[in-house]
């Protein structure tokens, strides 16, 4: 009997390098691997979206779109490269507006990109649907998404099997169409057992045709186990990444998923003695870079305070920069609270964000006194509907303090109707700021990386990568 070819997207040059390095990594770094894999015969890659977005405008000094299109180059034409997108949000920190939604797919058919992954934090399926139609406008594959995490114990209500057939039916019935459908679990703390039945039901749902992958992370340690558990429910692809951005705050490694399934009735479909010969070549191209000690590890406490790879190394950084790193430990501590009263949005980018931010002010300020203005809005409804609804005495202090009434009102609108926000907006923001090209890349990086995206534009940006002292050297 022949075995079930498993389909692997490699995650390594995206959340990977993500979760491990903050995203920032300089192109020309990396592309040496990214062309070594393909050669190993990888065909599907994560090339850009989520942070690797901004973070080239913020800490390398580089377009993400010139890094897409090189990417490109490196594969080939054929090859799947796929991106991320945050809902409504698409590769910004904060909701857009309907133009920018469409300039973001646009502009990535544009600039390389085959498939746009698409999910909303707080699994609001009406922050999905507008988005999915832009992509499938500009002949783009849709991966649609459900965002998983394990509630902190002791918390019920969602991000159980069934809400998140709650979840898919309501996707159904908003009529996206969607080539395939992600469990994205950012946090990896989503339990075997849960993805198992979730994704075993959603088969029974969707029929054999449909392409349904699995994403997690070993943060918690329990990732192999959580993908022998999706694959063995129907699940029909993977995401795996490659040393030195594998294990730890990523993706499990492609090697050790090989090993995982020797035995079974499953195959990568890899060229195993191939894929060790790139991840040397990825090793000596990481090896000027300063490896974070926290990406490595398993971190047994992130069911209690859910944080995603990516999230967790980006604040350690930022913890670093303001010279707090030894209080991450404190500061993670608060962050279960801000889960168990803000509405149980996924802890995925911004909410991940949004729940570190309060637990930060917290901390510093004791709790509540300070309510950070992304988790406030959040609570009032700013960025869409909440798994559940958030602590009454929560939302009351957050419309106190930052001046605003709880809404129920959708957020693409308010943005729609916003003067600060859209291509008429960025368009003027860039003449003010002198700068005369106005091409839809300009407005597109004015709109979604605000005053950064304005400094790298203006020839400004600063650069702030993490090399070890050697690689300070190689320069």
């Amino acid at each position: 009997m022949a075995k079930k070819l498993v389909n692997v997207m490699n995650t390594a040059f995206r959340d990977g390098f993500q979760s491990c390095l903050g995203a920032r990594v300089i192109t020309k770094d990396h592309i040496p691997a990214v062309e070594a894999a393909r050669a190993a015969g990888i065909d599907h890659f994560e090339s850009g979206g989520g942070a690797r977005f901004q973070s080239l405008f913020f800490y390398c000094g580089e377009n993400a779109f010139d890094m897409m299109d090189a990417f490109r180059r490196a594969t080939g034409p054929e090859a799947n490269l796929q991106t991320l997108g945050r809902g409504i949000n698409v590769v910004g920190l904060e909701s857009q507006s309907s133009d920018i939604i469409e300039l973001h797919a646009k502009l990535f058919k544009k600039h390389c990109t085959t498939t746009i992954r698409n999910f909303d934090a707080l699994n609001d399926v009406n922050n999905l649907v507008y988005p999915g139609q832009m992509i499938k406008k500009y002949g783009l594959k849709h991966e649609i998404c459900i965002t998983l995490m394990a509630l902190p114990p002791g918390c019920t209500g969602a991000h159980d099997t069934e809400f998140y057939l709650k979840i898919l039916d309501q996707i159904l019935a908003a009529d996206v169409e969607f080539d395939s459908l992600c469990f994205k679990d950012a946090s990896g703390t989503a339990t075997p057992a849960t993805v198992y039945e979730t994704i075993k039901q959603t088969r029974q749902k969707l029929g054999p045709r449909m392409h349904i992958r699995m994403h997690t992370h070993e943060t918690a340690g329990t990732s192999v186990l959580t993908y022998k558990a999706a694959l063995d429910a129907g699940a029909d692809g993977i995401d795996l990444s490659m040393a030195p951005m594998s294990g730890g705050t990523s993706q499990p490694d492609i090697i050790t998923m090989w090993h995982a399934l020797r035995g079974t009735d499953y195959e990568l479909g890899v060229d195993i003695d191939k894929v060790l010969e790139a991840e040397n070549v990825f090793k000596e191209c990481m090896s000027k870079y300063h490896l974070l000690p926290e990406d490595r590890l398993v971190e047994p406490l992130v069911p209690w305070s859910p944080m995603p790879g990516g999230a967790l190394t980006a604040n350690t950084e930022m913890l670093r920069d303001i010279g707090m790193h030894d209080k991450y430990p404190k500061i993670f501590a608060k962050m279960g609270e801000c889960v168990r009263r803000g509405g149980f949005g996924t802890s995925v980018t911004p909410v991940s964000q949004f729940y570190f931010q309060q637990a930060f002010n917290n901390f510093m300020l004791g709790d509540w006194k300070k309510i950070a203005e992304g988790y406030g809005k959040m609570v009032l409804g700013y960025f869409g509907k909440t798994p559940v609804a958030p602590d009454p005495e929560i939302v009351k202090i957050a419309s106190e303090q930052l001046g605003l009434k709880p809404t129920t009102e959708d957020p693409r609108a308010m943005n729609d109707r916003d003067p600060n926000k859209g291509i008429a907006a960025a368009r003027k923001i860039l003449t003010e700021a002198g700068i005369r090209d106005l091409s839809e890349e300009n407005i597109f990086i004015a709109a979604t990386c605000k005053e950064k995206g304005i400094q790298y534009l203006k020839g400004k940006a600063t650069i702030n990568v993490r090399y070890n002292k050697a690689g300070a050297n190689k320069g």
